[in-house]
């Protein structure tokens, strides 16, 4: 097996990891908390890795880092079988529940396991694609993830990664309250090491990587009917107050208990006005490995 230790320009990079190496993943700012995944599990290849569909067929290996409640990837499976994939994140908890989503699938080819994209426990060479959805908006090294999910995939194979861009967020009504709740989002994530931005950046990141043959988009998700509106504010208005992301505004001297009440009311307004629109733009990008 071919070593790929030392790759293009500065993306040297050893799978003999430094002990510190599975310390650099920033605080996932979210958690798990149930509003988190009641978001997390809506998401399906279809709705959320579109662009890489094209990409796939039957038999190809796949790893999928930040697999979450696993949804995605059990759409995977069931599209390149008998290919294998292997689902990862950094909460052995969120597993349970991707676990079990393959089993209510009947799916045979996935498997699930911790692991951190910064270190990864398998060899150079080992899947023909290698996927992340909104998984580098939340570590410490992007740079570095995107080399070592390059370094386990095959030549010939495609590292590909989607991140949505904070920044970039558009709704309507305009709201005052709403604008506060982005710019503390912003200060709370970077805060915990990450980069809310990220959709903008992953063109960017990916050459920084050593990676030569890139393709780009962008896709989005929008909501607006008055099912869609009810779903994600409240998602967003329970998040607000009860998740992992409100401890650490709490915890952070970013917000007071009753500021996050007061964006969480918001939210339920937003939600309530029949003319409400949001979308999420999401940066994407599929990396040929050569």
């Amino acid at each position: 097996m071919r070593s790929r230790t030392h790759t293009e320009g500065d993306a040297s990079i050893s799978h003999a990891s430094t002990p510190s190496a599975a310390h650099e993943t920033a605080v996932y700012t979210h958690g798990h908390h149930e509003s988190v995944l009641r978001s997390h599990s809506w998401r399906t290849a279809a709705n959320s890795a579109a662009y890489l569909l094209p990409s796939l067929r039957a038999g190809l290996d796949v790893l999928d880092v930040g697999c979450g409640p696993g949804t995605i990837t059990a759409d995977l499976a069931a599209l390149v079988a008998p290919g294998r994939v292997t689902g990862v994140d950094a909460a052995e908890d969120v597993l349970t529940k991707a676990r079990a989503v393959a089993a209510e699938r009947g799916l045979d080819n996935v498997e699930f396991a911790v692991a951190d994209v910064h270190a990864l426990d398998f060899p150079d060479d080992s899947f023909d694609v290698v996927h992340a959805h909104q998984v580098l908006q939340h570590v410490g090294d992007p740079v570095r993830a995107l080399r070592e999910m390059r370094r386990v995939c095959r030549p010939g194979g495609v590292v590909a990664a989607r991140d949505s861009d904070y920044g970039a967020f558009a709704w309507f009504p305009e709201s005052p309250a709403l604008d506060g709740w982005l710019d503390l989002y912003h200060r709370v994530a970077r805060a915990n090491g990450g980069e809310p931005d990220a959709g903008r950046r992953l063109f960017a990141w990916a050459r920084e990587a050593g990676f030569t043959d890139i393709t780009t988009t962008a896709g989005t998700w929008v909501f607006a009917t008055p099912e869609e509106r009810a779903w994600w504010s409240g998602l967003w208005a329970d998040r607000t107050t009860d998740s992992g992301y409100a401890d650490l505004a709490v915890s952070g001297g970013h917000a007071t208990k009753e500021e996050l009440a007061s964006v969480a009311e918001a939210w339920r307004a937003w939600g309530a006005d029949e003319d409400a629109w949001f979308m999420t733009p999401h940066g994407e990008i599929v990396c040929r490995v050569h």
